[in-house]
């Protein structure tokens, strides 16, 4: 049995970390660091709490430690658990800069322990959808493709970090990391980078709205996302030489998440009906139209994957490169914005 830590039980910790943990064979949560709350112990009856950090690193039960902290602090607790041995899972992003990531995949080499950056959206209903089409050549040779994940909230986020460029907060580096990392999951490293990095909404604070173009040989990807929508463009479009797809909705998993603390339903990550995409694609001349059922999503693969790369000794679900790879797309997008011009893509400096 892989003993699980999770340091942080706010949104991360309390309503995917630790849900996600409860359900997987072979994992049992064993400690929180919580620093003035009891809501872990309430939720999980016999969980050990700590107040922090250090507490939770001295004990030696546990094998493997989730840092689902704020984000700003991601970088130095990281260090910390990197330091005293253990195996870790970071929630996204890792880390502020690629330069920090960077350091702690070398440090996590050097310590000899596994880091997992925690991109669970790999794992959502309409990615899985969208990464079977694409592998499939459901519509011909892909020419474009549009991510999306729009938000109404005209309001200031009532955490203040999230609103504190300093603090990892923005929606580039949160959304956008997630938009970055699944279409380097599906077409790789691109050739270019040309953004706009904005706030939309009144007031200072950190970025609330990006459109970033991804240049590839012969295909243009298109990810955005901000926090004015109230009406919901489509969480993915993608156009091909032999037809289009079109998919509307959000992966209901966060939702059911935040209600339990196991998952325990045969039906889980499933999407209703009227949110399954449409393929139309030519056949004898004439476009037709197909409804796509959603593929469920499940984020549990993501621990799955983790606890037999532990057991295994084998390949982590997500390898670190892939998060430094993401915050240097993010770094050029702002590079992109602030110059108004295409960056193009220098990989040279990718961590070994």
């Amino acid at each position: 049995m892989i003993r699980v830590g999770v340091i942080g039980f706010g949104l991360a910790g309390r309503v995917f970390h630790a849900p996600l943990i409860s359900s997987v064979d072979g994992l049992q949560l064993a400690a929180v660091v919580e620093r003035s709350t009891n809501f872990a112990a309430e939720r999980y009856p016999g969980i050990a709490v700590y107040r922090t950090v250090e507490e939770m690193l001295a004990d030696t039960s546990l094998d493997l430690i989730v840092v689902a902290s704020p984000s700003g602090t991601h970088f130095d607790v990281a260090r910390q658990v990197i330091a005293a041995g253990k195996n870790l899972v970071v929630d996204k992003p890792v880390a502020t800069s690629s330069a920090e990531i960077a350091q702690l995949i070398a440090l996590a080499k050097e310590r000899g322990v596994m880091l997992v950056p925690f991109h669970n959206r790999r794992w959502d209903a309409d990615s899985l959808t969208v990464q079977k089409l694409v592998h499939e050549g459901a519509v011909g040779r892909l020419v474009s493709v549009e991510s999306r994940m729009d938000r109404w909230n005209p309001g200031a986020t009532r955490r203040q970090w999230k609103n504190d460029p300093a603090q990892g907060g923005g929606i580039l580096l949160d959304l956008g990391t997630h938009l970055i990392y699944l279409a380097l999951v599906l077409f790789g490293k691109p050739l270019g980078v040309s953004a706009e990095v904005d706030r939309e909404r009144d007031g200072d604070g950190a970025d609330d709205a990006f459109t970033i173009r991804l240049r590839y040989d012969r295909l243009r990807v298109t990810l955005g996302s901000n926090m004015l929508s109230a009406v919901q463009p489509p969480r993915f479009v993608l156009r091909g030489t032999q037809g289009g797809f079109r998919k509307s909705g959000l992966d209901p998993q966060e939702a059911a998440l935040s209600k339990i603390t196991r998952i325990d339903s045969p039906e889980w990550g499933q999407e209703p009906r009227e949110q399954w995409g449409t393929l139309s694609v030519q056949k004898d001349g004439v476009l037709v139209n197909e409804i796509v059922e959603t593929i469920p999503g499940n984020y549990r693969r993501f621990y799955e994957g983790l606890r037999d790369a532990l057991l295994r000794h084998s390949e982590p679900p997500v390898p670190a490169v892939e998060a430094w790879r993401a915050a240097r797309i993010a770094e050029w997008a702002q590079q992109s914005s602030a110059e108004r011009r295409e960056i193009a893509c220098d990989w040279s400096g990718e961590p070994a």
